[in-house]
């Protein structure tokens, strides 16, 4: 054994950064979850849009075939005409409503393999189909229960609501067409409100195996204070899909309807004009179960990171993840799951200081200065301070008299200045 620490491979990265994200972030990385495992997601999305297209089609063509050629034995106009239309339409609204239910279940389910492949995805981590639909398979009947809940509450209000506007239209006209449009535009922002509060209960039934329950709890917990960039998101790739669609279905119609015009021009039918109807029908439905598939990823992965994001941002989901890295890849084993870890905590909000640099983590900060003490008051003006007064300048001691030049002694005579002075041997002079 070598006293030196075993080599560490270098952290994969996952399709986003494990800290709070930015909504062009999250904007962006929306398509990153079906460009990393777009086998496994686009193939079964696909599938099941398929088998879903098929399935709705051949029922709702098998209730209303029957439902309206029972008008051909009635003579139009009786009562027994109107009694059997009205049967007939029933028939076709019951049915629509239970396939469209069908087909929420089966969407949601695949929402369900979308978050799971992309919160492993945050941690880089690539699964199969099996592996994915085995996380999801304990709560799948959570999610289609949620889902078929939401919807028949929303048929209901629905259903109230256009029930009082037509009854109010058949007893005065104005007066319902007034309400209908007053209720119409204040659905709208009711509506992308509580798109948005429940935005988050299938990651959160997904993730934590939350009940339906608490994940509607979850969901208006982590949404408060997020709802403008959360609501962004949704509408942005939503229209963007929605476009996408009517570009793509549209022309492939007109080309239909205008080939089948060429090739059938007196209006006969032509057993070319109805293959060629066919031919176009089916691939307009192609390329629009193929649409809808790829949106129904997307919108499935912007949901999972907004939901990631919101518990990085008010529980430190990063840090758990961080964390779950680091020992996956120093080759821990039978790790928790690092999203059902910690759920519902709450962090602690940095402080925000008022300027400069906060003060450095277990040191104390520096005190305070005290506040300067006040300038004393100018003095007026034209008046400048005097010497001080009162005390008199110190005097020498006084009975001595001042001390004189010193006299020259007797016998001497001031020299004459105007003589020079004698001159001395001179100094190279032999003595």
């Amino acid at each position: 054994m070598t006293a030196y620490p075993a080599w560490t491979p270098v952290t994969r990265p996952g399709i986003i950064p494990l800290r709070p994200l930015t909504f062009g972030l999250v904007l962006g990385r929306s398509f990153s979850a079906l460009r990393q495992n777009p086998r496994v997601l686009l193939g079964f999305a696909v599938l099941v849009q398929s088998v879903a297209t098929f399935l709705g089609t051949t029922v709702i063509v098998a209730v209303s075939v029957p439902a309206f050629l029972r008008l051909d034995t009635l003579r139009p106009g009786t009562p027994a005409f109107d009694q059997v239309l009205a049967g007939s339409v029933a028939m076709v609204l019951a049915a629509s409503v239970l396939i469209g239910l069908a087909l929420s279940a089966l969407s949601v389910l695949v929402q369900g393999v979308v978050v799971s492949e992309v919160a492993h995805a945050v941690v880089a981590e690539k699964l199969t189909l099996r592996v994915l639909w085995a996380r999801v398979k304990p709560v799948a009947w959570r999610l289609v229960g949620y889902t078929l809940l939401l919807s028949l509450a929303t048929l209901v209000v629905l259903g109230a609501v256009v029930a009082a506007v037509v009854a109010l239209v058949f007893a005065d006209v104005l007066s319902g067409v007034l309400l209908g449009v007053g209720l119409g535009l204040a659905a709208i922002p009711l509506v992308l409100w509580l798109t948005v509060k429940l935005l988050l209960v299938a990651p959160t039934i997904i993730l934590e195996h939350a009940t339906i329950r608490g994940a509607l709890a979850r969901s208006w917990s982590l949404t408060r204070g997020r709802f403008w960039p959360m609501l962004g998101v949704v509408v942005i790739i939503s229209m963007a899909f929605a476009t996408l669609g009517q570009l793509v279905s549209v022309p492939f119609s007109l080309a239909t309807t205008a080939v089948s015009t060429v090739l059938t021009p007196t209006g006969d039918p032509e057993t070319s004009g109805f293959v060629l109807l066919i031919v176009g029908g089916l691939l307009t439905q192609a390329v629009t179960v193929l649409i809808q598939a790829v949106s129904l990823i997307v919108q499935s992965t912007a949901t999972s990171l907004l939901y990631i994001d919101a518990r990085m941002r008010r529980e430190g989901l990063d840090q758990d993840l961080l964390a779950y890295v680091e020992r996956r890849d120093a080759g821990v084993a039978d790790l928790p799951d690092p999203y059902r870890l910690h759920v519902g905590r709450v962090i602690a909000p940095t402080p925000a200081y008022a300027y400069g640099y906060a003060p450095s983590p277990g040191y104390p900060g520096s005190p305070a200065y005290p506040p300067y003490a006040p300038y004393p008051p100018a003095p007026p003006a034209g008046a400048a301070p005097g010497w001080p007064t009162g005390a008199p300048a110190p005097t020498g001691p006084t009975g001595a008299p001042a001390p004189g030049v010193a006299a020259p002694p007797e016998g001497w005579t001031a020299p004459d200045g105007s003589a020079p002075p004698a001159e001395g041997p001179a100094p190279w002079a032999r003595p």
